[in-house]
């Protein structure tokens, strides 16, 4: 089993954003029982929240369901259970590094490292902005749930 953390700051947008879109490929690969994909924030703001109502409708629009998702806290455990721990922009990617056990043995990259072809290097944080940062959010994700599929597929066999 690959397991994969997407995190954000609250995990109310973005982490759980790319919890949902890459459930979706992965789901579409015929891959559930062989990846498991979870999402944290590095604050607390949100515990047991579900997503942003406006991530939800984003989602939903391109037929993905966020609603059962709960916001977390990510946790130093995290980087012990999970292969993949995915920071959303390099603040986070930061604070991760810096609560990062030395035994931990997960792998931490930027998620949109998996969409080199793309000219930004964090997916942007849409809670202050409007519809349109939401879809572009997704837009991001989207690409770069491809990149780290391919990824998991060639380092994992799948």
């Amino acid at each position: 089993m690959v397991r994969v953390l997407f995190v954000c700051m609250g995990n109310i947008c973005r982490s759980p954003s790319a919890e949902g879109v890459f459930a979706a490929l992965v789901e579409r690969e015929g891959l559930r029982d062989q990846i498991l994909i979870d999402s944290a924030g590095t604050h607390a703001y949100h515990v047991g929240e579900p997503p942003d109502p406006r991530a939800q409708s984003a989602a939903l629009q391109r037929g993905i369901d966020l609603s059962g998702q709960r916001a977390r806290k990510v946790c130093s455990e995290d980087f012990e259970r999970f292969e993949y721990v995915l920071p959303m922009d390099l603040a986070n990617y930061q604070i991760l590094e810096g609560m990062r056990p030395a035994q931990g043995c997960a792998e931490l990259r930027r998620f949109l490292e998996y969409a080199p072809d793309l000219p930004e290097e964090d997916v942007p944080d849409p809670y202050y902005g409007g519809p349109k940062g939401f879809a572009r959010v997704l837009d991001l994700i989207e690409e770069a749930a491809e990149g780290l599929l391919r990824e998991i597929r060639q380092r994992h066999g799948l």
